[in-house]
């Protein structure tokens, strides 16, 4: 009787047996807790990241032409309003040309994001420019079209008599004479941006503002036939020749970078 009444102290409950390890127990004094630490999750991070990322790609793309086209417009309404000072009259303010500029520059953005704009990126270099113009100036013409439509319907007037109207009671003279100004502003913008693209991202920035001629063994015009030079051999050989120094590609590159190449300046000794 005794060493039954043993077992039954020994063990657990009525059978004798032995309690699970790890099994946690209601009449414990401690309890374990599992604590999850409060961390935000990956994919949220993730989005606002392409978030922010797109965002900034985005307000970088139309900065320049929306600066280019800011100083544009303000600097022909300044001439205009010059002109007109005699008459006591005035064209416009200020702010509507800087306004105007933003509509051009988000115009811009857009028809960046089309593949037809990149149709003649490989034909010579008077085709993209003025194809691009008239593209950017069609969009830009659309866009103030829609512009005043909104303005119209604002007004509260039908929908139905928006054309009726445009045609009627428009300013045409004056629509027209600003969209010939961005049509030439945008022949400028898109010459300049073909040239960069020509000569590497912010090569002609270094070209105009930042080198001297002096720093190079050639002046610019006969760096420029140079630079040609290198991209009519370019197309006219393969990287296979280039590679065999016994080759006659091989040599004129040789010939071509030393030309080219800038001479390295010895650097002052620290007495």
């Amino acid at each position: 009787m005794e060493a039954r009444k043993c077992r039954v102290r020994v063990g657990d409950g009525l059978t004798g047996r032995k309690p699970i390890r790890g099994a946690p127990t209601l009449s414990g004094p401690k309890t374990s807790e599992i604590e999850v630490p409060a961390t935000p999750s990956p994919s949220s991070d993730g989005v606002a990241r392409r978030i922010g990322a797109f965002l900034l790609r985005e307000f970088l793309e139309i900065l320049p032409p929306t600066i280019f086209f800011v100083i544009g417009f303000n600097l022909i309404l300044l001439t205009t309003n010059l002109i007109l000072t005699n008459y006591g009259e005035q064209f416009s303010s200020y702010l509507l040309a800087t306004v105007a500029a933003f509509v051009v520059g988000k115009a811009v953005l857009v028809a960046n994001a089309m593949r037809t704009i990149r149709r003649f990126d490989r034909g010579p270099l008077i085709r993209p420019i003025l194809f691009k113009s008239c593209f950017y100036w069609a969009m830009v013409f659309i866009a103030r079209l829609f512009e005043h439509w909104i303005k119209y319907l604002a007004a509260h007037h039908p929908l139905g008599t928006f054309l009726p109207h445009m045609i009627a009671s428009f300013s045409w003279s004056q629509f027209i004479a600003v969209q010939l100004w961005i049509f030439v502003l945008f022949l400028i913008y898109v010459t300049a941006s073909e040239l960069n693209h020509l000569f590497g991202e912010g090569e002609l920035w270094h070209i105009l503002l930042t080198s001297r001629p002096s720093e190079f063994p050639l002046n610019r015009r006969q760096r420029i036939l140079e630079l040609v030079r290198l991209s009519k051999l370019a197309d006219t050989h393969s990287v296979d020749e280039f590679r065999d120094p016994t080759s006659a590609a091989h040599g004129q590159l040789v010939d071509i970078v030393r030309r080219l190449a800038v001479e390295p300046r010895p650097h002052p000794s620290i007495t």
